[in-house]
């Protein structure tokens, strides 16, 4: 992989939308439960027990690793995946910025209303 391609899937990964959409889907967010609980797991691991096929978990699986939220990790033949929790973080961080502002934001509209 070249410098400017590692630095471009980089700036994508830090791109809280990118997040925010990958975890829109209830199959991805189940996904991202399944890895949150612990150990990496592989594709046939994180298919069991449903009625997806591992063709579409792998695509699940590369809308999460794309926004970062999954890393890959080649043992032996099989690729595992386990979660990365770091743009979860940095989107709790925003949240809670824009939270704060709109508390404000209210708390002044209040005050204004009230006098």
């Amino acid at each position: 992989m070249s410098r400017r391609s590692h630095r471009r899937i980089t700036a994508r990964r830090r791109d809280p939308a990118l997040v925010f959409a990958a975890l829109g889907d209830a199959t991805r967010l189940a996904i991202v439960a399944k890895l949150s609980a612990g150990r990496p797991r592989s594709i046939s691991q994180l298919t069991a027990g449903s009625r997806l096929t591992r063709q579409a978990i792998t695509k699940h699986l590369r809308v999460l690793e794309t926004a970062g939220v999954v890393r890959s990790v080649r043992s032996g033949r099989q690729s595992l995946f386990e979660f990365h929790p770091e743009p979860v973080e940095d989107l709790k961080k925003y949240l809670d910025l824009v939270s704060a502002q709109w508390d404000h934001t209210l708390a002044r509209l209040k005050s204004f209303v009230e006098r």
